[in-house]
């Protein structure tokens, strides 16, 4: 075999998994050349990202070898328009979009969806390539600054469905009929990209119809690209409404993760198909399982000077860990120390940003109250905590010349063990206050969670058990 990789860790990784390795750039001109030297039977583009997906059609019509899934099945789920008339054939559903070339065509389609908005422009001036845009002053100051909207530069604007579940479905599919699949959830609610997101194997909270609704949809999207070879869905999913964001027909960053959960290897069975070797239907399910799987993100933004350290739907984390626990608990919290968290010893810092994150806090803030933690609050978290009968001290934003105790001077002294922000995105001093607490915490080496129902999974987890409760045990060991 010849592998082509342009990732300089590759010599030290990749040097003997295959016959030859190129580090060179994966370029339509350089993967041409060392296919014309090499002359392979043929090629593999589903194992590399999205990169070597996006040279399928043009490698396929250049007269390569596609293995697996065809290229045309490629540009039929990568090509939003096509994909979006095959799932509207199937009555599947999908989030409402449209592709925009004026400003007035999208203040057309706010009136018939509403805000939020999630803004995917097609040429980016400045700025991050994709914004949620809550209200119309929001998505005004994205579209003037961040991008440019013109018949050349058309946007894409999609529904952005709020509290509603992200689910992933990877899978491997024989010439359309699936062969083994993982259907694994996010902690966080849709808004966190795939690859900044806590995920939980096998899902923990989710319906019964749910999952049955994934895997028949799953099934018809298979078959309708007859695939073969490694692929990975993402639903959105609230009160078992179930709708696709997107379909990606190459191994997913979580294939590994899945695997090494469920114990079937997902790329073995994959690369078998793709050379069209027979393979038998694994008798596993993730049902069977009687541990949890958590994979949890690690950033660096240590070493981003200036950087606003926050989830949303741009990636940012660096690298990942996967832990296996004995309970939900017990994986989340192994995961959460394994990237850098620490367990608070007293001081908690709490600024919960909108209503719903408050409530989403609250049984959490409560938990805290009676294990004897300290909280300390943000004006209004700090008057809805007392209304709910949680006791916690006032500290001032950033900003407030009048008051004494301000947060940011208290985490300069480092007297806080967890700082907890939730972005509330509403006005200009909201996001740079906010903006200084995020950065203020991450220069000082403080824990900070910027996303409440994960900070709550995290509350309940440490409060629940303790460091000592977490078993040290061998993989081969979880059956």
């Amino acid at each position: 075999s010849v592998m082509i990789n342009y990732n300089p860790e590759t010599v030290s990784t990749d040097y003997d998994m295959c016959d030859r390795l190129y580090f060179d750039e994966l370029t339509y001109e350089r993967v041409m050349d060392i296919i014309e030297l090499e002359n392979p039977h043929g090629v593999i583009v589903s194992v590399g990202g999205q990169i070597p997906n996006n040279l399928a059609m043009k490698l396929d019509n250049a007269g390569v070898n596609i293995l697996g899934t065809s290229a045309q099945s490629i540009d039929n789920a990568e090509d939003r328009h096509k994909f979006s008339s095959m799932l509207d054939r199937f009555g599947i559903d999908q989030p409402r979009w449209k592709e925009l070339t004026a400003l007035n065509e999208i203040l057309r389609f706010v009136e018939e969806v509403g805000f939020p908005l999630l803004v995917r422009p097609s040429y980016v001036l400045s700025g991050s390539a994709m914004n949620v845009c809550s209200n119309q002053d929001e998505l005004e100051r994205f579209l003037t600054l961040a991008t440019e909207v013109s018949r050349k530069y058309p946007v894409v604007v999609s529904e952005f469905i709020e509290e509603a579940k992200e689910i992933e479905m990877d899978a491997v599919a024989q010439n359309g009929e699936l062969v083994v699949y993982a259907i694994s959830e996010h902690v966080e609610f849709a808004g966190v990209h795939s690859g900044d997101a806590t995920i939980q194997f096998p899902p923990q909270k989710i319906y019964v119809e749910t999952v049955r609704r994934i895997k028949q949809i799953t099934q018809e999207i298979a078959k309708a690209l007859n695939i073969s070879g490694p692929f990975n869905i993402q639903f959105l999913a609230k009160d078992n409404d179930i709708k696709v964001i997107e379909c990606n027909l190459r191994a997913s960053r979580s294939f590994p993760f899945v695997s090494k959960i469920l114990k079937i290897n997902f790329i073995e069975l994959a690369t078998k198909v793709m050379l069209e070797i027979p393979v038998k239907k694994p008798e596993k399910s993730a049902f069977d399982l009687d541990y949890v799987g958590i994979k949890a993100p690690q950033f660096s933004f240590t070493r981003l000077q200036k950087a606003d350290p926050v989830l949303g739907v741009d990636m940012a984390s660096t690298g990942e860990v996967g832990a296996i626990g004995t309970h939900f608990d017990d994986a989340l919290l192994t995961a959460m120390l394994a990237v850098g968290y620490r367990i608070p010893k007293k001081n908690i810092m709490v600024s919960s940003g909108g209503t719903k994150s408050k409530v989403d806090l609250l049984d959490a803030c409560r938990l805290l109250q009676q294990k004897g933690y300290t909280l300390f609050a943000t004006g209004g978290t700090q008057k809805f905590l007392a209304e709910n009968g949680v006791e916690s001290t006032f500290v001032a934003w950033p900003d407030d010349e009048e008051t004494a105790l301000k947060v940011n001077d208290l985490i300069a002294e480092k007297r806080f063990d967890l700082v907890i922000n939730i972005p509330k995105n509403l006005t200009e001093r909201e996001l740079t206050n906010g903006y200084r607490i995020r950065r203020g915490a991450i220069d000082y080496n403080i824990p900070l969670i910027t996303n409440a129902r994960l900070a709550s999974a995290f509350i309940k987890a440490f409060c629940r058990i303790t460091e000592e409760d977490i078993e040290i045990r061998h993989w081969g060991e979880y059956k």
